[in-house]
């Protein structure tokens, strides 16, 4: 896991703590206010100030404009509660989002590794070592064992 994801991840932890404690207090209501904005600023302080930046830029209909008039919305109709809630589900699925990302990033790179730097081809009786890219149709590629094969298409195989 990233450290941008460690640090989401606790963000969130530390948000759900915050909104939990909101939620059970009943009484002064300044107070259970004052812990729904800190939970909301927990959690959402990057997407409002993303938006701020990309309005600032002329782009203003993106993802972090839309949450953060969804959430700004609630509070000011006085649901609170609803305006953390979704901006810490939008967190938690933008966490979920990266984590796959980070994972199909490092399948991408293992299989690149599968590639081999090389590839075998005949020239006059001899075998040489050549770029994979450098083969060409009428090339002879011979696959030693233990080789992995260095073109994905080929005309003919034949076995040595």
């Amino acid at each position: 896991m990233s450290p941008k994801l460690k640090r989401l991840a606790k963000r969130c932890v530390i948000t759900l703590v915050v909104f939990l404690i909101a939620l059970l207090i009943d009484e002064p209501w300044y107070l259970q206010l004052a812990l729904y904005v800190c939970a909301y600023l927990i959690v959402g302080y990057d997407v409002v100030k993303k938006s701020i930046i990309n309005i600032s830029h002329g782009e203003i209909f993106d993802e972090n404009f839309l949450m953060m008039i969804a959430t700004f919305g609630a509070f000011a109709t006085q649901e609170y509660a609803e305006a953390v809630a979704v901006m810490l589900l939008y967190q938690i699925g933008e966490g979920f989002q990266q984590y796959a990302l980070g994972k199909s990033r490092e399948s991408i790179a293992s299989l690149m590794d599968l590639r081999p730097d090389y590839a075998n081809i005949e020239v006059d009786g001899q075998l040489e070592q050549v770029d994979p890219d450098d083969v060409n149709i009428d090339d002879v590629i011979t696959v030693l064992a233990g080789e992995k094969v260095p073109k994905d298409t080929y005309h003919q195989i034949a076995s040595v």
